[in-house]
């Protein structure tokens, strides 16, 4: 398996959502790591968190507010560990997701409640597990109907309360 940030719990609540961690695969030289959050589908567009390692673990929390973006009826943010203070280092970007867990298609096992953000639209934020194992965070304006076939998401197949 190559390098990656392993997450052990994912935490959504209070307006934040919290990672817990470590890193595997190649052991961690920097002394400053970020929590980079791209959103998809625009390459350039990062939300960056600090974080510091205790040995290879890791503890980091995003506000939910932050991954509101007015205007988008629908956003998917990726995750992913950079060394370096700046989230630019040397060493490899690794993808954050769980994989050591021997429970496959986590899209369809793990489902994490729902927070609304504070914008105008009420965005419905909420971690989610891709196809492969990797841990993203879609959004969806909270405007929208409830029903679970309506909604713009990847994976539908969940109810926002």
């Amino acid at each position: 398996m190559s390098s990656h940030a392993e997450i052990d719990e994912v935490w959504p609540r209070d307006g934040r959502i919290r990672l817990v961690g470590s890193v595997h695969g190649s052991p961690p030289e920097s002394a400053g790591w970020q929590l980079v959050l791209a959103l998809r589908g625009h390459d350039r567009y990062r939300l960056r968190y600090g974080t510091v390692l205790d040995g290879t673990g890791f503890d980091v929390s995003v506000p939910v507010d932050d991954l509101a973006l007015d205007g988008l009826p629908k956003a998917t943010w990726d995750l992913h560990l950079s060394p370096g203070a700046d989230g630019e280092g040397d060493g490899d970007v690794l993808r954050v997701g769980r994989h050591l867990d021997d429970i496959e298609d986590k899209s369809k096992i793990y489902v994490f409640p729902a927070q609304s953000a504070s914008d105008e639209d009420g965005t419905v934020v909420r971690p989610v597990y891709t196809a492969a194992d990797d841990l993203s965070v879609e959004c969806v304006p909270g405007d929208l109907p409830l029903s679970p076939d309506e909604l713009p998401f990847e994976r539908a197949g969940w109810k926002v309360r």
